[in-house]
């Protein structure tokens, strides 16, 4: 099969996550669009490379991925949670250099410069807390919590991961993309009633849906989730 200009599917993991985190969803992807899953460093096919602490590193890296990626085709951007904040700055530098995404779907988040009302610095906690808010925010298997080795392994990449998005809190102040953008979150989300935050960082069009669940509801509606990717992926195809 031809693959060189195929409608590509960029999509940025969530913290923690890794080039892995949406197989769960490439069966529920039209086979016609190239379905590209990338992932930071430290993490993966990328584990022997240093992690990665701040935003600007994190953009950079994903933008070196996609300009080597892409083709002559359209493109839609997808992020989930930390990858859902990522994608926001990301899709500016695209713009900047003639390349937009067709449409950015972001997911799980609120939208930058939204904080809940008992946020905490979650990379500086000790383990046993931090234990407690990887229990609490979900998506963390338990064994991985309950077995030493494995959270060793695991604990570093988050941290890094929440020091990424923590350090620098807003530092989307501003960002105003002439990028339509597609928004939902999980019904037991805290934040969910802010998901119109979006609004304030397109000049286009937002659309937005909010499916039950908690953060990683992604999980629970993955034939939904690939609809509705597929649906921009096609309205854009249409264009």
């Amino acid at each position: 099969m031809d693959t060189t200009n195929r409608f590509q599917l960029f999509l940025l993991h969530f913290a923690g996550g890794s080039v892995y985190s949406y197989d769960f969803l490439k069966k529920y992807i039209d086979p016609n669009i190239e379905f590209i899953a990338l992932e930071l460093p430290g993490r993966g096919k990328r584990f022997s490379e240093k992690l990665l602490k701040t935003k600007s590193e994190v953009i950079q890296d994903y933008f070196s991925q996609i300009k080597k990626l892409r083709n002559d085709a359209p493109y839609v951007l997808f992020g989930h949670s930390m990858g859902a904040t990522i994608s926001l700055s990301l899709a500016q530098r695209l713009e900047a250099v003639g390349d937009p995404p067709e449409k950015l779907i972001v997911s799980g988040n609120p939208g930058p410069g939204i904080k809940k009302e008992e946020d905490i610095i979650r990379y500086l906690l000790d383990d046993f807390q931090f234990k407690e808010v990887l229990e609490k925010l979900g998506g963390v298997p338990r064994e991985v919590l309950d077995n030493e080795e494995l959270y060793q392994y695991f604990a570093p990449i988050m941290r890094a991961d929440f020091e990424c998005l923590e350090k620098y809190f807003f530092s989307e102040k501003g960002i105003q993309i002439n990028v339509p953008i597609f928004a939902m979150m999980g019904n037991e989300e805290e934040l969910n009633s802010r998901i119109e935050n979006w609004s304030n960082f397109t000049n286009m069009d937002l659309e937005f849906k909010i499916l039950k669940g908690n953060h990683f509801f992604i999980h629970d509606h993955p034939f939904e989730l690939g609809n509705i990717i597929m649906s921009c992926c096609q309205a854009s195809i249409e264009k």
